[in-house]
C-alpha cells in the first residue's frame, strides 16, 4: 500500500536562507525519491527535517496517517520514534566500533537475541559476512557505506532517508554501486528519499523525482520526465540535461557502443559498468545543427530530424526535433537567422559519440 507524505515547512539559517518546502506525494513499498538540485539548495535541510534532526519554524509533516511534526500544535516526534532509518553523507561511524557494533547501535530497545538477529540478517544483506568485527578505518569506502547503509535499514524502518549515499566514494566504485544500491532499495520494499546532486545517480536510482532550488521545491515528476521536460528556466538549469531517453545497448567494440533509441541508432562512448538498458542523455548544447548533410565533422551522430519547438531563453534558443525521438538543441540567436529556422523546417542534428552519455538502467530483482 502507497505511503502518503506531505510536508509544508519553513525553516530560516542565520545565514538568511530561508527554506520553504512544499511537497506532497504518494510513495509504493518500493519507490525511490530523489531529492535533487545544487548544494546549498536545501535538499539536506529537509531530508533532516523529516528525520526529526532539524526543527522547522512552522509548518508540518506528515506521513501516512501520523504527524511527524506540527508547528501550531507543538507536535514534534523525536527521531527515534518515527520509524525512519537515516544514512548521513559522511556515514558517521563509530571509530571504535566494530561492524557489528556499528550496524547493531539502535536496536537497544531489543532483546539480545533479536539485535543479533537484525545484525546478523543486515551483514547477509549488504554482503558483509567475515568482516563482523573490524573497525571503520579498516575498510573500504565502499564497505563503510554497506556498514552505514546496514545500521539504517537494521531498525526496520517505514522510510529510508540517505543523503549523498554515494558521494564519499572514488567514480569507478560510485558507478559500480549505482545499480547495487537500486537493487537493494528494490528488494527492501522501504520507501526511500535519495539526495543527490548528480544527474546519473537520480536516473539510475529514481523513481520519482523533486527537483529543489533555493529552498523551494520546483517541479515533481519521474527523473526522465524531468529532464525532458522541466517546467522553466531554472529547473532547465539545475538539471542540466534536456534529452534523457531510455535505450539499449546493440553491441560494444573497442570503446564505442551502438545503442538503439526509439528504433534510431545512436553511437556513444561506453564505459565498464554500461549495458544493455540505458538511460541515453544528451545535453542540448551538444547538438549542432545544420540544412542538409552537416558535411566534414567529427560526429559520429547525424540525425535527419524536423523542428516542432522554437523557445526564447533569453539570449539563446531553444530549439526542439523530433528524430524519430525527441531531442533538444539551444543555439544562438544568430544561428536562428542563419538557419531561418521555421516550424516543421527539416534539419540534420549532428552530436559527438563523447557527448551521448549512457547511465545504467538496472531494474532487475537484488540478490542478496
Amino acid at each position: 500500500m502507497a505511503a502518503e507524505m506531505t510536508v509544508d515547512i519553513t525553516k530560516t539559517f542565520p545565514s538568511g536562507f530561508t527554506l520553504r518546502a512544499r511537497l506532497a506525494i504518494s510513495l509504493g513499498p518500493s519507490t525511490v525519491l530523489i531529492l535533487f538540485g545544487p548544494s546549498g539548495s536545501g535538499k539536506t535541510t529537509i531530508l533532516r527535517c523529516l528525520a526529526g534532526l532539524e526543527r522547522p519554524e512552522e509548518g508540518r509533516i506528515r506521513f501516512i496517517s501520523r504527524t511527524w511534526f506540527d508547528a501550531e500544535q507543538a507536535i514534534d516526534v523525536p527521531p527515534q520514534e518515527r520509524g525512519v532509518g537515516y544514512m548521513s553523507q559522511d556515514y558517521s561511524l563509530f571509530p571504535t566500533y566494530s561492524v557489528a557494533g556499528n550496524i547493531g547501535f539502535g536496536l537497544g530497545g531489543l532483546t539480545a537475541d533479536e539485535k543479533q538477529r537484525r545484525v546478523a540478517e543486515s551483514l547477509t544483506l549488504l554482503k558483509l559476512q567475515g568482516l563482523e568485527q573490524l573497525t571503520p578505518s579498516q575498510l573500504s569506502g565502499g564497505q563503510q557505506q554497506r556498514v552505514a547503509l546496514a545500521r539504517a535499514i537494521a531498525r526496520h524502518p517505514q522510510l529510508l532517508l540517505l543523503d549523498e549515499p554515494l558521494s564519499a566514494l572514488d567514480t569507478p566504485t560510485r558507478l559500480r554501486l549505482q545499480g547495487e544500491l537500486r537493487h537493494l532499495l528494490k528488494h527492501l520494499a522501504i520507501p526511500s528519499i535519495v539526495v543527490t546532486h548528480d544527474w546519473g545517480e537520480a536516473l539510475a536510482l529514481g523513481d520519482q523525482m523533486a527537483v529543489i532550488g533555493a529552498g523551494r521545491v520546483l517541479q515533481v515528476g519521474t527523473p526522465q520526465e524531468v529532464f525532458n521536460r522541466p517546467n522553466g528556466e531554472e529547473v532547465a538549469r539545475i538539471v542540466g540535461i534536456e534529452t534523457a531517453l531510455q535505450g539499449r545497448v546493440r553491441e560494444s567494440v573497442e570503446g564505442l557502443a551502438t545503442v538503439e533509441v526509439a528504433g534510431v541508432i545512436l553511437h556513444a562512448l561506453a564505459g565498464d559498468e554500461v549495458g544493455p538498458d540505458v538511460f541515453v542523455c544528451i545535453r542540448a548544447e551538444d547538438v549542432v545543427l545544420a540544412h542538409g548533410s552537416a558535411g566534414t565533422t567529427s560526429a559520429r551522430n547525424q540525425l535527419r530530424g524536423s523542428v516542432v519547438d522554437i523557445s526564447s531563453m533569453g539570449a539563446l534558443v531553444k530549439v526542439g526535433l523530433d528524430c524519430g525521438f525527441p531531442l533538444s538543441a539551444i543555439v544562438t540567436r544568430s544561428a536562428v537567422e542563419d538557419l531561418h529556422l521555421s516550424l516543421g523546417m527539416p534539419l540534420t542534428a549532428s552530436i559527438k559519440a563523447g557527448a551521448v552519455h549512457l547511465v545504467p538502467r538496472r531494474d532487475a530483482a537484488f540478490t542478496a
